[in-house]
């Protein structure tokens, strides 16, 4: 069997990690989503909500699960779960000159490799980050974003 593990924050979940995630539960038997936790971030939503976003909007994809990853290494995490290979989306040339040094570290630390799959064009301009602010500022998201978490982005929420 094939694990792979597609760590990220997920603050929030949207919708070009979705395309990502389901692309890759093509790809492998198994894809273990780690919502990971650095605490020099400042994150919207805590640990637990970011996990119920991802089992909600993950739940209808065969072999994807959900696991909190904590502080830890990726590399350390991928090894304890006996996963082949780390998935990474990539929206541009900057987030690949980003991930390839981590990618070389994981795979001297565990022997993991690291999938690299190119962002949908539909999604290449989000990052969670961006729709934050643009939810915030009271503009529509619906389209980039699963149900549950658009509820939760709205200024109101």
């Amino acid at each position: 069997m094939s694990r792979a593990v597609c760590p990220g924050s997920f603050d929030p979940l949207h919708n070009g990690h979705i395309d990502v995630i389901s692309r890759a539960a093509r790809l492998f038997d198994e894809v273990i989503v780690a919502v990971s936790t650095n605490y020099a971030k400042k994150y919207r939503f805590g640990i637990e909500e970011r996990m119920a976003f991802c089992t909600e909007s993950l739940a209808h994809l065969p072999g994807v699960s959900v696991r909190a990853m904590g502080e830890g290494l990726v590399a350390e995490f991928c090894r304890d779960h006996g996963a082949v290979a780390l998935v990474k989306g990539l929206r541009s040339s900057l987030d690949f000159d980003y991930e390839r040094p981590m990618a070389t570290m994981n795979r001297h630390l565990a022997d993991i490799e690291t999938v690299f799959l190119p962002t949908g064009t539909d999604f290449a301009h989000v990052s969670s980050t961006l729709l934050k602010e643009v939810a915030g500022l009271g503009g529509d998201i619906g389209a980039l974003v699963p149900e549950a978490v658009l509820a939760r982005l709205r200024p109101e929420a």
